[in-house]
């Protein structure tokens, strides 16, 4: 399937809206926040954003418990605001997708309400119901005796998400539907009809949040929600062809052949990309990361294996239908920083921005924000610490971020004396942003440093060799890449690159510390990143 040719030099900035900038000083960011630094965004280097929920709700889980699809919450303006981003944001060369929840609603949705009566209507069986309110679902989480109708309820993920109803693979019980029934189907369309709403008032697409949960009792090819996923990308490719649709899945083997143009790699457990940056474990009770063997971590295990031993096979199999997409994080897991220094940030974003595929930064992650030990909100709960508000100067009240008094912001802003802030960085420039901002400068300058898929492990034999320390090699086209992340010298033997009969020559064109490469020879000062050009 075609995908939009946009895609290849797209990189996406993660705003989580109330926490970015506030307009109005009202403690929370909103719409307007976001007009006001579109510059910045673009600045940085990024011409995407992806704007987490930001629709009518109750807010028990920040904004992923909808209660409108179709209405902007108040708390961050209106619809017409939000149509007014999507053009600003065009005229500066931005594109904006949307949070997609096609999984569950509020339990507050006018769905909802109308799915808990007793008398038969149009939304029953929008939701997945049992038939008798002591029948008891196996291996489904379930809320019972909360509604007139004569059943209990199947959840998706809080107590306050019922999940709506696209069917099950294999249904077995009578109020098990399956999903061509004419209700499953009628929720696909009205799915649908909601990103219509959207499309067709200058949104560019959409992040799918857990896209991969919709049908129940699905097998492990996910056959049944991907046939959904596959009907909707069909509507896409006839009536928004340059639409972008990612998901929230982790499993690109299977989303990109559903349908996805994209998919995250997430840090799931046991996961190649946590093996990179977030390889350790955290006690909670003492708020502590400990046994970090993180890949970037300077005194971790720097073994690259176990990525690459995930990522190559997913690479190899889908680098025809659609993108991997790195992140530098996300709402959902642990600031990058919590781990590594900025120093090690600067050596993970080198590989992380120059990887193919369509990469995201997570806001404030360009500056090294902390994850900060404060209570839940929202439903945030240990994720509420990757959510506080954007520190853009110190010399102004609540770092920038908003006039209200202190104790009325969303959350709290970090005020260590060492915080990192986007005006002091701007000024440094060896900073972490700045680093940043050279490397996307490189990426929409060249090509082969984009999207497209011509990744090449360079020293392949020796990455598996797991006694070897040596840098992590790749190429990119005419682009070599080396990273040592060790606070020991490293060197490798490389193969020549390309047919020629003379050794090429290399022209770096971007380094952190210190590195050579030279007559296909590779060493690696520690803690260094390098990047050469064939010429």
């Amino acid at each position: 399937m075609p995908k939009p040719k946009w895609l290849e030099d797209a990189v996406f900035y993660e705003i989580y809206p109330q926490s970015f900038y506030d307009s109005n000083g009202d403690g929370i960011g909103d719409i307007e926040g976001i007009i006001r630094k579109l510059d910045y965004v673009r600045d940085l280097g990024c011409n995407g954003i992806w704007l987490n929920p930001c629709f009518d709700s109750p807010f028990k889980d920040a904004g992923y418990d909808v209660r409108d699809y179709k209405k902007v919450a108040p708390r961050y303006g209106t619809n017409e605001d939000l149509c007014r981003l999507f053009s600003e944001a065009h005229k500066k060369g931005i594109r904006v997708i949307l949070d997609l929840v096609p999984g569950h609603t509020s339990e507050e949705h006018e769905w909802f309400i109308e799915s808990k009566k007793p008398e038969n209507n149009e939304f029953s069986n929008r939701y997945i119901w049992t038939d008798s309110w002591f029948k008891r679902p196996q291996g489904l989480a379930f809320v019972g005796g909360e509604a007139e109708r004569d059943g209990a309820y199947i959840l998706n993920f809080f107590k306050c998400q019922p999940a709506l109803n696209y069917g099950f693979l294999n249904a077995k019980e009578k109020w098990q539907l399956p999903p061509n029934h004419p209700d499953c189907v009628a929720t696909r369309e009205a799915l649908m009809d909601v990103m219509r709403f959207w499309l067709q008032r200058g949104a560019d697409g959409f992040r799918v949040d857990m896209a991969d949960s919709l049908v129940k009792n699905d097998d492990v090819h996910k056959s049944g929600t991907s046939s959904v996923w596959k009907t909707v990308r069909a509507m896409l490719d006839e009536e928004f062809p340059e639409a972008f649709l990612v998901s929230e899945w982790s499993s690109p083997d299977l989303s990109l052949k559903a349908g996805f143009h994209a998919d995250f790699l997430l840090d799931h457990e046991n996961s190649g990309y946590k093996s990179l940056v977030r390889n350790y474990k955290i006690d909670w009770q003492r708020r502590k990361v400990v046994n970090d063997v993180s890949f970037f971590k300077k005194d971790g295990m720097h073994d690259v294996t176990k990525f690459l031993s995930q990522y190559l096979p997913w690479y190899e199999k889908t680098k025809n239908d659609g993108y991997i997409s790195f992140i530098t994080g996300n709402h959902d897991t642990p600031r990058i920083s919590l781990s590594l220094d900025p120093h090690e940030l600067s050596l993970a974003y080198s590989v992380l921005l120059t990887m193919p595929g369509v990469p995201f930064i997570y806001y404030g992650d360009e500056i090294g924000m902390a994850y900060i030990d404060i209570p839940t909100k929202e439903g945030g709960y240990t994720r509420t610490g990757s959510r506080t508000p954007m520190q853009w100067s110190y010399s102004a009240l609540n770092a920038g971020f908003s006039t209200a008094p202190p104790d009325k912001l969303y959350l709290p802003v970090d005020t260590r004396p060492n915080a990192p802030s986007v005006a002091a960085q701007q000024a440094e420039d060896s900073s972490l942003l700045n680093t940043v901002k050279t490397l996307l400068r490189l990426r929409h300058t060249e090509s082969d440093l984009q999207a497209i898929p011509n990744f090449e492990l360079v020293n392949s034999k020796d990455f598996f060799d797991r006694t070897a320390r040596v840098p992590f090699i790749y190429k990119r086209g005419k682009f070599i890449c080396a990273v040592n992340p060790h606070t020991r010298r490293t060197t490798s033997i490389i193969s020549i690159i390309g047919t020629e009969k003379l050794i090429p020559k290399y022209k770096k064109v971007f380094a952190i510390g210190n590195g050579t490469l030279i007559n296909g020879e590779c060493s690696m000062e520690p803690q260094s990143f390098g990047m050469w050009k064939i010429e």
